[in-house]
């Protein structure tokens, strides 16, 4: 069995909000509300649900790029929420992310050589020429050309500005990495690109993949084991195969029926979920999915919940299952 690269328990992240001249605080954005996963080394794990479901957020607190509000993140043994800030610097170089946007995420007023090497100028890794070989071997690794290191990133197209982020990902050698839905604003032919890209790149420097996504065929394609989020809280998790062919959770089920089948003839139920996502500042009680799920039983009003295995490492938070 593979150990734990990663293991997050009771994770919470709220946002507030400040209201008057005081700026007192009114509410809270519970953006993530208490999610409990592990990331196995060496395997990919998807994370799939709604815009707004709190994936990123999730993702942000784990690398403390936000703060977490409460909850334990545990990376190889070591708890990332309660680490100095100088030992915060050094995990960085164990954990890495690959931004949505390759637009935002590169600087315009650096050249891709010194976007790629200002992890080593940062980490007082490499300098000169030492510096310049590296930077070279990162490109050729992510399928650029040498003479791109001179050029700035509004040069690049879009899935080649994402191969620089991913470059930029793998400067320091990690061991994780958080792939914030890394080719959503790629057009379909490049995802393929990048998706078999990062493949490759995992099997030949043995990384762990957190793979954030809401397009569930890639989630499929890339993942070993996905786990579905609703309003801040984690409700299934499964291996892939299991996952996709007999999802347990009324949520997981819509969200599956969506996903488009490349067969005119073949013709799935279809289930459309009634009703608009609550909202995360007051968010229902008991389960949070009852205001939308056909299955809804009054137990389902009052009582959270538990996330629970069903077997086989199949884990799903629901009173009918």
């Amino acid at each position: 069995m593979q150990e734990a690269l990663l293991e997050v328990k009771g994770l919470k992240k709220y946002f507030p909000i400040k209201k008057g001249i005081i700026s007192r605080v009114v509410a809270n954005v519970k953006a993530v509300d208490g999610v409990d996963f592990t990331v196995k080394r060496g395997e990919t794990l998807g994370l799939v649900g709604e815009s707004g479901c709190g994936k990123s957020t999730t993702g942000r607190a784990i690398l403390r790029l936000l703060e977490p509000t409460e909850g334990e993140v545990y990376f190889e043994g070591k708890d990332v929420a309660k680490v100095s800030k100088q030992e915060m610097r050094e995990l960085r170089r164990e954990m890495q992310i690959i931004f949505q946007d390759p637009y935002a995420s590169l600087n315009p007023r650096m050249t891709v050589g010194d976007i790629i090497g200002e992890a080593f100028d940062i980490h007082g890794l490499l300098k000169g020429k030492e510096r310049e070989e590296k930077v070279l071997e990162l490109l050729d690794v992510v399928g650029l050309r040498s003479q791109h290191i001179r050029r700035y990133p509004h040069e690049f197209s879009g899935g080649q500005r994402q191969r620089i982020g991913i470059a930029r990902a793998l400067a320091v050698n990690p061991k994780l990495v958080i792939c914030d839905e890394p080719v959503s604003a790629l057009d379909v032919s490049i995802q393929a690109q990048v998706i078999n890209l990062m493949q490759e790149l995992q099997e030949q420097f043995g990384l762990t993949y957190m793979f954030i996504a809401h397009d569930l065929s890639v989630v499929k394609h890339i993942s070993d084991r996905v786990a579905v989020m609703y309003l801040g809280k984690i409700v299934e998790l499964a291996g892939k195969e299991e996952l996709y062919s007999s999802p347990k959770h009324p949520y997981t089920q819509a969200l599956l029926s969506a996903i488009p089948v490349p067969d005119p003839e073949y013709k799935r139920e279809r289930i459309l979920l009634e009703g608009d996502v609550p909202s995360p500042v007051n968010p229902p009680s008991g389960c949070r999915f009852h205001t939308r799920c056909r299955e809804a039983q009054p137990i389902c009003r009052e009582v959270v919940p538990e996330f629970k295995d069903i077997g086989g490492g199949h884990y799903c938070a629901c009173h009918m299952r």
